[in-house]
């Protein structure tokens, strides 16, 4: 093992302190400060700072040429309210890392310290701190950004804590292993009117009655196969909170979800058709725009064969689990640029769920997950 014991009780105590100070995504300034920091005192040979927006990657350069092995984690935290009695629960209300973007980053800040104090004997390790994983836009803004062709991998890795697996088991799988997503947000527009002359005003209920149960009729899950779609409404609003006013708008907010991106193109489609037709039909405004777009995540097989060899070396047990998975994960698009493969590292069967208001990331798995990139890193790079 490369990490001491020594260094396990600062990586934990590390971990602690970005549990204490989330940001949402988009406003990671601190939690980058507080990376290129860390970092900075293991050595390495140069940190790019404001990659697609708060990113941060720590280059590990090899002795000799060779390729590039590159390891993701993310920077930002969820817009909850933590209920956990941790002393260091999070200091900010509204706002905490109940998703474990905290231990992600532990995890690559022990792959530092092991890369600080022996290099790769060729090419060059790359830790990439990615911004705004949770709605879907910092992959695409760290790839598109000129700086990522200076650092552009032959190999990327990441990971994933997922409740409900032993702690320390890992899924593992080739092809998709999360979902393509994106939120629809449809405005319809009408008329106001007096409450007691609706008839003088144009209202969206009917149309929003209509659309709430169509929506979710043209995807209701089932297999995770090719064909696989779901729709889930999430939020709707109709009118303004008045007793005298008879509504003239109106919101509905749903999530698309699809195995592969070419799926989404179809139900994408179809859930515009609808939207469409039922407006049109009732005579309103309609706006449709889309946020949170999230690529389907696909392992490539010879990622999943470097990770497969790194964790039969390290001992840990793995199998496919329940892969491949409903949620999706900003991972995808690295993918566009080099082989890419995500493993799942269970953080307990009975441990809470992701996005609940009392998950805590469990730091036994910071040694783990550091095991298992860094047996991948020497295995390619030496």
């Amino acid at each position: 093992m490369f990490l001491t014991n020594q260094d396990m009780v600062e990586l934990a105590e590390w971990r602690r302190k970005l549990h204490r100070m989330p940001e949402l995504s988009g406003q990671e300034a601190g939690t980058a400060s507080e990376v290129r920091e860390f970092l900075q005192a293991t050595g390495p040979n140069r940190i790019v700072t404001g990659l697609g927006g708060h990113g941060v990657a720590v280059v590990y350069e090899g002795y000799e040429a060779g390729p590039t092995v590159m390891v993701r984690a993310e920077l930002d935290a969820l817009p909850i309210e933590e209920i956990s009695a941790f002393p260091h629960r999070s200091a900010v209300p509204g706002k905490a890392h109940l998703c474990g973007h905290d231990g992600h980053m532990a995890i690559l800040a022990a792959l530092g310290r092991g890369l600080g104090r022996q290099r790769p004997q060729r090419g060059r390790a790359i830790l990439i701190f990615q911004p705004a994983e949770e709605d879907g836009s910092g992959a695409a803004a760290v790839v598109n950004d000129p700086k990522f062709r200076e650092i552009m991998p032959d190999m990327v890795f990441a990971l994933h804590n997922l409740p409900g697996m032993p702690l320390g088991r890992v899924a593992l799988t080739e092809g998709p292993v999360a979902c393509a997503s994106r939120g629809i947000r449809i405005t319809l527009t009408g008329k106001t009117a007096h409450a007691s002359m609706p008839e003088f005003g144009l209202s969206p209920v009917n149309a929003v009655a209509q659309l709430m149960p169509a929506l979710t009729a043209l995807g209701s899950g089932g297999p995770l196969d090719d064909i696989f779609s779901m729709v889930t409404v999430t939020h709707a609003r109709i009118g303004e909170p008045a007793f005298g006013v008879a509504p003239g708008h109106a919101e509905i907010w749903a999530t698309l979800r699809t195995l592969v991106d070419a799926r989404m193109d179809d139900l994408r489609s179809r859930a515009e058709d609808l939207v469409l037709k039922v407006a049109q039909s009732a005579g309103l405004g309609v706006d449709i725009a889309y946020r949170d777009v999230f690529r389907h995540c696909e392992n490539a097989p010879e990622a999943v064969a470097c990770l497969r060899q790194a964790l039969d070396a390290e001992g840990v047990k793995h199998d496919r689990g329940d892969l491949p998975m409903r949620p999706s994960e900003d991972f995808g698009r690295f993918g566009d640029h080099a082989p890419a493969a995500m493993f799942f590292l269970g953080a307990g069967e009975g441990h809470p769920s992701l996005h609940n208001p009392d998950y805590d990331f469990p730091d036994d798995l910071i040694e783990i997950g550091a095991r298992v990139f860094m047996r991948a890193i020497r295995d390619l790079l030496g």
